[in-house]
């Protein structure tokens, strides 16, 4: 088995009109063949979020984001600290609340989690 060639590295360019999009909230709907990825930023004190941009992905693609997802935040939280998940909040006191520093003795999770 001769070995295949090596690839070259694939180059990302973005156009110079591309905006960043900041999001805080995610749809996700998928068919036997696609996911879709609807994301959006939804304000304080609203019930609705405008779609900013919507992805579709194979199972495939999903799947290895996921995994480049999880590797790189495995390394953002071992150079910055763990990310702390609040339990027992809803969607709204997690994205709208004011920061609050940790306390010394977090609350323990509830058994399952």
């Amino acid at each position: 088995m001769t070995p295949s060639p090596a690839r070259p590295a694939t180059r990302l360019q973005a156009s110079p009109t591309l905006q960043p999009v900041y999001t805080n909230l995610v749809r996700i709907a998928h068919s036997p063949a696609d996911l879709v990825l609807d994301f959006a930023h939804l304000l304080p004190g609203e019930s609705n979020a405008q779609i900013n941009a919507r992805i579709l992905m194979s199972p495939l693609s999903a799947k290895l984001l996921l995994h480049a997802l999880t590797e790189n935040l495995a390394r953002y939280e071992t150079t910055f600290g763990p990310i702390h998940i609040p339990h027992n909040a809803t969607l709204a006191d997690h994205l709208f609340k004011p920061f609050q520093p940790p306390t010394e003795n977090p609350p323990e999770p509830p058994a399952g989690e």
